[in-house]
């Protein structure tokens, strides 16, 4: 398959899945969600792949879902969803909670490589990698998305504490919450989580398996699939009540999604 919007590189026992869309600020277009899908299944069904890395080129992990770039909305008009609720619904779960589910259960170990911003459905694309690396740079802002993962990625009250104010964790304090496992220099990012996937291949991929298998195994008897499936309809009844219900009667999304104004200016940018 030829990608558009996505880079896709072996490196011995490693694939590289890397979102390419700077211009844009890797924000997330069903085309570039869909190549990632494939990608995702092309490096789990390839026997030499022990570790997959999500990576991202230019300065931003992602900006978050793409909500109106030319090439999204051309995309759109070609391969339209039905329209109304059920459209919505059918186009959200489709790109924004089957596939990352489907990420999060891939058969082998897979790591987040994130500099930069790290918005809404870009912790949604972090969250569901086995392992995070960040750049001492990075700075994640969390929200009520379609794949809800955040009372599991840090503490319940820190979650809504962050949710609340609408502020940017930054990589220090992600680390100390448990949500990255290693903060590196800008520079070094990409040296430092191909070192770590590297040590990470020279293990059994049977072992591997089994250990990301009983881990997960053990998430979803408290109840982590069910919550984040659930959690997409409070989505929805939000979305409704703001952007979503915008577009159904034809104004379109905003060009900047409610809460990263606030989130940013709290920042000083």
């Amino acid at each position: 398959m030829e990608y558009q919007a996505i880079l896709y590189e072996k490196h011995g026992a490693t694939a590289r899945i890397i979102t390419n869309r700077p211009r844009y600020k890797n924000a997330q277009s069903r085309v570039m969600i869909e190549e990632m899908d494939h990608a995702f299944s092309a490096a789990n069904a390839d026997e030499d792949v022990r570790v997959i890395i999500l990576a991202a080129a230019g300065d931003t992990f992602s900006s978050g879902h793409d909500i109106g770039t030319p090439e999204e909305r051309e995309d759109m008009r070609r391969r339209p969803f039905p329209k109304g609720l059920r459209g919505e619904y059918a186009l959200s779960r489709h790109l924004f909670l089957d596939a990352t589910l489907r990420w999060r259960n891939l058969d082998k170990p897979t790591i987040a490589q994130v500099q930069g911003m790290c918005i809404f459905g870009g912790w949604m694309f972090a969250a569901a990698m086995d392992l995070i690396v960040a750049s001492d740079d990075a700075a994640f802002l969390p929200a009520l998305m379609q794949y809800f993962s955040i009372p599991w990625d840090i503490p319940l009250r820190k979650a809504k504490e962050t949710m609340f104010r609408n502020r940017f964790i930054g990589a220090a304090e992600a680390e100390r919450l448990g949500f990255v496992n290693l903060v590196v220099p800008r520079d070094r990012l990409e040296d430092e989580t191909m070192a770590l996937a590297n040590e990470i291949a020279e293990n059994d991929p049977f072992t591997l398996r089994m250990v990301k298998w009983a881990a997960n195994s053990a998430q979803d008897t408290m109840g982590f699939s069910n919550a984040i499936r659930n959690a997409h309809s409070h989505y929805m009844v939000h979305g409704l009540d703001t952007y979503t219900k915008d577009k159904m009667d034809g104004k379109g999304f905003p060009k900047v999604m409610p809460g990263v104004t606030h989130a940013m200016k709290a920042r000083g940018k």
